[in-house]
């Protein structure tokens, strides 16, 4: 549930080939070009406005205006890297995520990469507001969730009372999806 600094590019080598394999098996050429980018949520930065009574730069909690971005000064010097506080705090100080563009053959500018970041938190299903993470992270996260209760037993109990260990248990098969659910992203 998240990559640490030090896992960037182990990771990018692993999922920029698992999505050229993916594009392959659509159709043997397609290979579209790819922007990868890591978004790190759980960071200690907080941004505030240069003056809290300037009701222009700030909402109503008094946090900085949603669609902020931040890509120098406390960004790494040499790196595509950029905080985006896309959300208004409804309590307490708005957090920014941290996005680290890893690889872009689509040669996005700083701005274009950060509006669509930006203008992608407004796409999320479950919400009628922005959100403080692009909505592909959170739905890779609800997908992963969802297929966990594949790869677990129907009762953990039991499994831990058995003393079976999780490298020996045999991974369920996954069911077949209803026609009325194929083309949806139901797990949303």
């Amino acid at each position: 549930d998240g990559v640490s600094d030090g896992q960037f590019y182990q990771v990018l080598l692993y999922e920029l080939d698992a999505i050229r394999k993916a594009c392959a098996s659509l159709e043997p050429s397609y290979q579209p070009p790819v922007t990868f980018v890591v978004v790190q949520k759980r960071n200690h930065t907080k941004l505030f406005p240069n003056n809290h009574d300037d009701r222009n730069s700030t909402d109503t909690s008094g946090n900085i205006l949603p669609g902020t971005v931040v890509d120098s000064n406390i960004c790494h010097p040499t790196e595509f890297d950029f905080y985006l506080c896309s959300h208004a705090g409804i309590q307490g100080t708005s957090r920014p995520a941290h996005y680290h563009v890893l690889w872009d053959e689509n040669n996005f500018s700083a701005d274009e990469i950060q509006s669509l970041t930006n203008n992608l938190c407004y796409t999320y299903a479950r919400c009628t507001r922005s959100v403080s993470v692009v909505p592909p992270a959170y739905y890779a996260h609800l997908a992963a969730y969802r297929a966990r209760c594949y790869m677990e037993p129907d009762h953990p109990e039991i499994t831990k009372l058995r003393g079976a260990r999780s490298k020996d248990r045999a991974v369920r098969p996954l069911p077949a999806l209803k026609e009325n659910v194929k083309n949806v992203m139901f797990y949303c």
